[in-house]
């Protein structure tokens, strides 16, 4: 589980985003030739393969593989309180490998933007996909490096003995703190939510204006929130921690920062709304996904609220309820995000057209499955059921929810049954579908006017 749940960000989404769509799209869409650093690029992808390689290699050795969780807090995560052998180590040090390749990454990213905007291409003109990708890649180059660090001095309690993250009683030198390692992690853990989300929230402020046949509603007010939401997110990090038993005062200054950056997020939804607002709306594979993310994001930071106060969160804290919000707000966002994305430059990757009928039913499919999902486990998470129980019906309390769980463990088989047909209309489509024409779109962005 340890393992899954750690390589879904970074092994998944990560490369299918900043990647494959990163790569693709910010060239043609600033009018380049190419990537400013090719070599750079290329050196990128094998040091992430290699990471993924490492990560996959830790689960055959004889002691076995990571068992810290996904968040690898101490003192799980170093030989005086996990288990002994290399599975941590080689965790930590996949982790390291894949933060050089990101940061190599986001050097090439930021530069091509900056460097091989084609002439008059101003960055009042760039695309918001654009501006998600290069926001995000901003955020790569800052807050990667801290976790590199703070994942290095864990593979070296793991490997050399130091005692980092080591204290109390099974220290042998003093100075070593857990509570370290945690704010190391979620300096960069929340920044992390923009870095994924914020390409995302590009694609969909762009394909809600091409299928609602008008410009995106306040497009300076859009790029003005995300600018602000991208200087805010490495400042809220503490929210993540107020049952760690940081000082009241500081727990409130971080629910001030937190509460704070909802606004331009609850502007930046706005102007969405605003911008499908009596517009001549077009119900594409790829709209209907986009207008999704407009509702799971809204769902997701409306019950971020609850857990960015102090009060409230010391309740929710480490319950179902805080899955259920951070899933809507960012494995629901990006998943249907993404899928949007996918169907709408498949035409321009592959020169076919994905079938508009299946891909509506794996739309349906999806957004009933993952929303009956995702409410029942916040429901379940408000009624006090903690989020790691290995036997939920242990509790007394808890047996009347036991109905709920079954039904959100069999909508999660449904969600991801309906990947198959996702998986099955790409490959056909990409054998026998329709010819798509230059813009089958009929949108207004570059990467449609070359061949």
């Amino acid at each position: 589980l340890a393992l899954a749940v750690s390589a879904l960000l970074p092994w998944a989404i990560t490369p299918l985003l900043t990647g494959a769509f990163g790569n693709f799209i910010i060239p043609l869409q600033i009018g380049a030739r190419d990537m400013a650093f090719p070599f750079l690029n290329m050196l990128s992808f094998w040091i992430f393969f290699l990471s993924g390689g490492v990560l996959f290699g830790s689960q055959f050795l004889p002691t076995g593989s990571s068992g810290s969780g996904w968040t690898a807090y101490p003192p799980l995560s170093t030989p005086v309180g996990g288990i002994p052998g290399w599975g941590q180590a080689l965790w930590a040090l996949s982790l390291v490998l894949m933060g050089i390749a990101i940061i190599m990454g986001a050097i090439n990213y930021v530069t091509t933007v900056i460097r091989m905007r084609a002439p008059g291409m101003t960055y009042l003109r760039m695309p918001l996909t654009v501006w998600g990708f290069w926001l995000s890649s901003i955020l790569n180059a800052v807050f990667v490096p801290i976790i590199a660090a703070g994942l290095i001095f864990l593979l070296m309690d793991n490997v050399l003995g130091t005692q980092f993250f080591v204290a109390g009683g099974k220290a042998t030198i003093k100075g070593g703190d857990p509570l370290l390692y945690q704010h190391v992690f979620w300096l960069f853990g929340h920044p992390e939510v923009y870095i994924l989300i914020l390409p995302v929230w590009g694609i969909v402020s762009d394909l809600l204006s091409t299928f609602s046949r008008k410009p995106a509603f306040g497009y300076r007010t859009t790029l003005t929130c995300m600018c602000i939401v991208t200087l805010l997110s490495g400042l809220v990090w503490g929210h993540h921690m107020y049952v760690s038993g940081m000082s009241p005062l500081l727990g409130k200054s971080f629910m001030f920062l937190t509460l704070l950056i909802s606004i331009p997020t609850s502007v930046q939804f706005l102007d969405w709304i605003a911008t499908m607002w009596k517009g001549a709306l077009r119900f594409h594979t790829p709209m209907i996904f986009a207008m999704s993310v407009v509702f799971v994001f809204g769902i997701g930071g409306l019950t971020g609220l609850y857990l960015g106060t102090v009060t409230s969160d010391m309740y929710l804290h480490d319950s179902m309820f805080l899955v259920g919000h951070f899933h809507y707000t960012l494995a629901a966002s990006v998943m249907m995000g993404s899928f949007a994305g996918i169907y709408y430059w498949f035409p321009k990757m592959c020169g076919r057209m994905m079938n508009e009928f299946w891909g509506k039913v794996h739309f349906y499919g999806t957004f009933i499955a993952l929303n009956v999902v995702f409410f029942s486990v916040m429901v379940v998470g408000y009624a006090g059921q903690h989020r790691r129980l290995y036997d939920p019906s242990a509790y007394d309390f808890i047996k009347p929810l036991m109905p709920l769980n079954t039904l959100t463990s069999i909508a999660a088989f449904v969600l991801g049954a309906a990947q198959i047909i996702f998986v099955l209309n790409f490959f056909i489509s990409l054998k026998r579908g329709a010819k798509a024409s230059r813009n089958p779109w009929e949108s207004a962005t570059l990467e449609w006017t070359v061949d």
